[in-house]
């Protein structure tokens, strides 16, 4: 009675999408993208992404039009980035929120397009999988230098991929995550394809062998062959994953250890306003630290080598503040440790740097980290004199100018590599610190302007991939939270609640030995770029070979019908 009742829901199913594809398709485009939010933290259900892709290839995979593609697939971005990314709107309003989720969907619409042009080649799932990849590439790099918010590994911090990003960092996790889904739906395609059939494997082909003169035992074999792949598709990329894991860098082991304390004082207020009482910003900090100091001489902690205070723990430039300067030194004095400072500098061009300094008790400032990836909109505005027509929060954005260098500074013998903040997004961001060596890894940041909500735990598991990908223990510093201490295997050891003063106290492992992924950089992205452009060219190619083929027979087929028609 059951049976025959799903059968029945299956049959009505079937005759719903066959009767009105078009809202079948934005329906499934829909949930795709709600399946692919959902992914993502502070929500751990990883799992739904493979979930979330398979369904966006059905919606969008077909023979029609390509430009129908497209908007199935930005139908399902839309769906993923606006409840992703409401936090940039948080204090300026609704607009800059829904034009940015806009432009993110714009590529996840490129997406379908490209899914349904190269879904038509033999093997499809993994040049759909490519597809997916090449279109993370292209927002992530354009334009204003792109947006990888929202990029499929960001998701995968607490699940069986994320050790892959050691192999080939976030792209190859991206890439894992969308060939599992392909997978996944190239199955689903034909499971479904045998029952609309009439069910029986040798039914299914049947009919196809009769118009084609195909052999049955031969296209029998071929749709054995097709569910095997299917399946070695869903299950090739979890399970290398699982594998992978346990050649992982053993958390506590390393060359030497070293102990690290990361500092969050917190913020008087929140919003964009919080910058407004930077001294007591800075006050906090200094409190704080002046209590951890307190703790160790107490014997409660040990003494740490280093100390990392978030991005912008001194908006009040300490170059120029002697006031700024004389705190920094003395609450690096009372702890005995030198001090990564999170501090604006004023340039004499009067733009500024976000920097990070390594402050060095009363012999002052060190080696500094000017941030290079710097925030459009934010830190700085890309054609202000037009966007003050749209914004009355366009002048609000700062004058930054990004830095030089290579990212790490030493502190305590320590080769440090730094991201700050927004940085952390970007493959890029530590590529030049593993170059010169980074033994330890710090992303500095402040999450203040962005209220109560989901973004710090984005930023947190961006960080987790990042330690998995150079194979480094990472400490995140931030302002309100969350601060944490996390593994190279990206397991968290410590993090803190938020808006509320705390410090971190670790003994972490160095290391100089490279992952494969730190070891080949951006190759892996590179090189599933070209294999998508080389499937796009195969697939235009055959696209117009079938329509020169379909005219040329319709031409014969109709002059034969014109001559016996009119046999004179």
């Amino acid at each position: 009675m059951v049976h025959e009742r799903v059968a029945g829901w299956g049959r009505s199913l079937s005759a719903a999408v066959r009767a009105r594809p078009a809202p079948a398709r934005s329906g499934a485009a829909i949930l795709a993208g709600l399946l692919l939010f959902g992914s993502f933290p502070p929500r751990p259900w990883w799992f739904l992404a493979p979930l979330g892709i398979a369904v966006l290839t059905l919606a969008v995979r077909g023979d029609g039009r390509l430009r129908a593609g497209f908007g199935y697939g930005f139908l399902a971005g839309w769906a993923f980035f606006l409840p992703l990314l409401p936090w940039t709107g948080i204090y300026v309003g609704p607009l800059p929120w829904i034009a940015l989720s806009t432009a993110c969907a714009v590529f996840v619409g490129v997406f379908g397009l490209l899914a349904r042009l190269v879904g038509t080649l033999p093997g499809w799932p993994l040049w759909v999988a490519l597809a997916w990849t090449t279109a993370e590439l292209g927002r992530s790099s354009f334009p204003f230098g792109g947006f990888p918010w929202g990029r499929l590994a960001f998701g995968q911090a607490d699940g069986w991929f994320l050790s892959l990003a050691a192999v080939g960092g976030a792209p190859l996790v991206g890439f894992a995550v969308a060939l599992t889904g392909t997978g996944a739906a190239a199955l689903i395609s034909l499971l479904w394809s045998r029952r609309a059939s009439g069910g029986a494997l040798g039914a299914a082909v049947s009919a196809a062998d009769v118009e084609s003169g195909t052999p049955g035992p031969i296209a029998v074999r071929a749709t054995r062959l097709g569910y095997a792949a299917a399946v070695l598709a869903i299950a090739l990329m979890p399970v290398a994953g699982l594998l992978l894991r346990a050649a992982l860098p053993d958390p506590e082991a390393g060359d030497r250890t070293v102990t690290v304390a990361a500092i969050q004082g917190s913020v008087p207020r929140l919003g964009l306003d919080f910058n407004e009482q930077r001294r007591a910003v800075l006050d906090n900090h200094v409190r704080r630290t002046e209590e951890l100091a307190a703790d160790v001489a107490a014997g409660r902690v040990p003494r740490p080598d280093v100390v990392i205070w978030p991005e912008n723990s001194s908006d009040i430039d300490p170059l120029r503040n002697p006031d700024a300067a004389a705190l920094i030194t003395s609450a690096s004095e009372r702890i005995g440790a030198p001090i990564l400072v999170g501090a604006v500098l004023v340039n004499s061009d009067r733009t500024t740097t976000n920097s990070v300094m390594v402050w060095n008790g009363a012999a002052g400032p060190g080696e500094r980290h000017d941030k290079k990836i710097i925030q459009p909109f934010g830190e700085y505005l890309p054609m202000r004199g037009f966007f003050r027509l749209f914004s009355e929060y366009a002048d609000r954005a700062g004058y930054f100018v990004p830095g030089k260098g290579d990212g790490v500074v030493r502190a305590a013998g320590i080769d440090i590599g730094v991201a700050t903040c927004y940085e952390v997004a970007f493959d890029r961001s530590f590529e030049d610190a593993m170059r010169a060596g980074a033994e330890l890894l710090t992303v500095p940041t402040n999450n203040a302007t962005f209220g109560d909500s989901e973004m710090t735990y984005q930023q947190l598991a961006m960080s987790r991939i990042r330690a998995v990908e150079h194979g480094r223990a990472l400490v995140v510093a931030a302002t309100s939270g969350v601060s944490a201490i996390i593994a190279a295997d990206g397991s968290v050891q410590q993090e803190t609640a938020l808006f509320v003063p705390a410090a971190l106290v670790a003994e972490l492992p160095v290391r100089d030995d490279n992952t494969l992924a730190t070891r080949i950089g951006p190759a892996p992205e590179r090189v599933f770029a070209m294999l998508t452009a080389a499937a796009v060219s195969a697939a235009i190619l055959r696209r117009r070979s079938t329509r020169k083929d379909d005219s040329t027979g319709h031409s014969v087929v109709t002059g034969r019908t014109a001559v016996q028609q009119n046999p004179h």
